[in-house]
């Protein structure tokens, strides 16, 4: 029979622990966005009569003032701003009625940023703030600023433009 020692004991818990740190870390601060490709088109075959793809017909997205609405610009506070995660999109309000956006993707390691508080746009992986007003580093590590994106308030709807 094995005789259990101190040492067994204690290099058995380092290297759980180990193994636990190196678990963690494998999946802190990946990005949470996946690429999603296309499927081929089908080539038609060498007999089959040429077909032409069916014309879908285009909205107006003048007439529709821009593209898809985020938001009301009620739903904007003031000094602050939303996260809108599925759109990769962050809009924010930095004084009453000038809306901003800007890419929700941090520039340090490609998280998406989660909350807009104190003037800042906030990155949980590794800290990174942004600035409200132009996207800029308010506080590190990321090196560069987000994105801006272009959006338009058609009313009392904000629209990714």
């Amino acid at each position: 029979m094995t005789e259990t020692t101190r040492r067994n004991v204690v290099l058995g818990a380092g290297g759980a622990g180990l193994a636990a740190i190196l678990t963690a870390c494998a999946s802190y601060g990946s990005p949470t966005t996946e690429a999603v490709a296309e499927p081929p088109a089908e080539e038609p075959s060498s007999d089959a009569p040429e077909k032409k793809p069916e014309k879908k017909p285009e909205k107006n997205k003048a007439a529709a003032g821009g593209g898809k609405a985020l938001a009301d610009t009620s739903d904007i506070p003031e000094g602050g701003g939303k996260v809108f995660e599925s759109e990769k999109v962050v809009v924010t309000q930095p004084t009453a009625g000038d809306f901003k956006a800007f890419s929700a993707v941090c520039t340090h390691a490609g998280c998406t940023v989660a909350t807009v508080s104190n003037n800042t746009i906030n990155c949980p992986c590794h800290g990174s703030k942004f600035s409200i007003e132009d996207g800029s580093v308010a506080d590190g590590p990321a090196g560069g600023p987000l994105e801006e994106k272009k959006i338009s308030v058609d009313g009392d709807k904000i629209r990714l433009a």
